[in-house]
């Protein structure tokens, strides 16, 4: 008896010994007894930290302390805030924090100065922090899916920002700042509230894929006719009626196209005059004829 008393004491007693702060079931989970940095991958370009759908609603605290990670995932969880200490992860090329719950990013974010890419979509997100404008190396950008109606007017410092997806918000107009981003090649503003497009359109001269479906587009602006980089319009789903005489400036736009993944000219669904509509029928050379021709008699 006294021996097995003083046995099961002595468990006890490691138990306590063992025993550190609480963690939730989920951190708990993750880590299972290892140590944080087991969780690293580190590969040929990347040492990377992949919590994709882990049920989080919280990011774990032993994160902030592995400054090393260049490539984080924190995607498809229940993330709500993302605190200050963000900041500290200063060596992070690529951060996906897409299909959480977030209602803000932290002012911290201007921290990463190595951010190349940037994941924020499908969140919550109704602003966007003027201090993400100091990561300068930031290349892509998605804040598709959010809440967002304006940008800040800092923005115009990401110039070596690329591709930008701002798709499924509220803008009602192209923020001025984004006319400033001459490296550009692939915007997407489709499923906003974008009644016009301004004629400082024309600035994108390196623009390749522009996306402006579903919105309230009447009008396509001259100037868009001399980004002539662009390889894929989707104008799709809008209320045009008429169209630029210089689109057939265009040439690199194949075709007209109904695939959405298909480079040329989206232009389906559109309340298009006659005879636009049995033009566009014949394809994109009987289009830009017709639109050269009409030119010229003018």
């Amino acid at each position: 008896m006294g021996t097995e008393h003083s046995k099961n004491e002595g468990r006890s007693s490691m138990f306590f010994l063992r025993k550190g702060p609480k963690l939730p079931a989920w951190e708990d989970a993750l880590l299972s007894g290892k140590e944080p940095k087991s969780l690293l991958k580190r590969g040929l370009r990347y040492v990377s930290l992949s919590l994709i759908m882990k049920g989080m609603t919280s990011a774990p605290d032993f994160l902030w302390g592995l400054p090393e990670v260049q490539k984080l995932n924190l995607s498809r969880n229940q993330l709500v805030v993302i605190p200050p200490s963000l900041g500290k992860l200063d060596r992070l090329v690529v951060l996906n924090l897409g299909g959480n719950c977030l209602k803000c990013l932290p002012k911290e974010i201007g921290l990463l100065r190595n951010l190349k890419v940037l994941f924020v979509n499908m969140n919550c997100l109704t602003e966007v922090p003027a201090e993400l404008s100091l990561c300068r190396k930031l290349e892509v950008l998605s804040l598709s899916h959010n809440c967002i109606s304006q940008l800040p007017l800092s923005f115009t410092d990401l110039t070596s920002l690329r591709k930008l997806n701002l798709s499924n918000n509220r803008f009602v107009q192209i923020p001025l700042c984004i006319f400033a981003l001459r490296s550009l090649d692939f915007l997407h503003l489709g499923s906003n509230r974008l009644e016009n497009i301004a004629e400082s359109v024309q600035y994108l001269v390196n623009l390749q894929i522009f996306i402006v479906e579903n919105n309230n587009i009447r009008t396509l602006p001259r100037s868009l006719c001399f980004i002539t980089a662009l390889e894929l319009l989707n104008v799709d789903y809008n209320a045009i009626q008429t169209l630029p005489d210089d689109l057939y400036l265009l040439r690199r736009l194949p075709r007209i196209a109904w695939n959405p993944m298909d480079k040329g000219l989206h232009i389906a669904h559109n309340p298009l005059s006659r005879p636009l509509p049995e033009v566009v029928e014949g394809g994109l050379d009987v289009l830009f004829n017709y639109l050269r021709e009409k030119k010229e008699h003018n």
